[in-house]
């Protein structure tokens, strides 16, 4: 028995902490685009719903690199409303591509993760 409640201690302590998200995506947050073509800049549109009790404000949205730039709303989300933000890929260089987005929300301490792909051709 004390065995048990040992590996439940460790298992409690080192195990990942658990988010409480506020917010429900509306999409796939792993985005696959397939091609893109060289130099043309492809938009991805992230949609979401509020699921907590109070408006909610993106505080910031950062990428993995100058290649991907954010475009958000600063106004506030009632709750269970629905919005969005847009992810700009200027595809600049050939080649595949994976990129993260991390976005931060008000009041929620772990930023939300998420992620482009693809592969730019001529």
């Amino acid at each position: 028995m004390p065995f048990i409640a040992f590996v439940t201690s460790f298992l409690l302590l080192f195990s990942p902490a658990q988010t409480d998200s506020k917010i429900e995506w509306l999409s796939p947050t792993d985005i696959k685009m397939g091609t893109v073509p060289y130099r043309e800049p492809a938009f991805i549109r992230f949609p979401f719903r509020n699921l907590s009790a109070e408006p909610l404000i993106i505080d910031n949205i950062r990428t993995g690199c100058g290649c991907t730039a954010p475009e958000w709303s600063e106004a506030a989300v009632a709750p269970g409303d629905t919005s969005s933000f847009v992810i700009e890929y200027d595809a600049e260089k050939m080649g595949y591509f994976k990129q993260w987005i991390r976005v931060f929300l008000h009041g929620q301490r772990q930023p939300e993760r998420l992620w482009i792909e693809g592969e730019v051709v001529d």
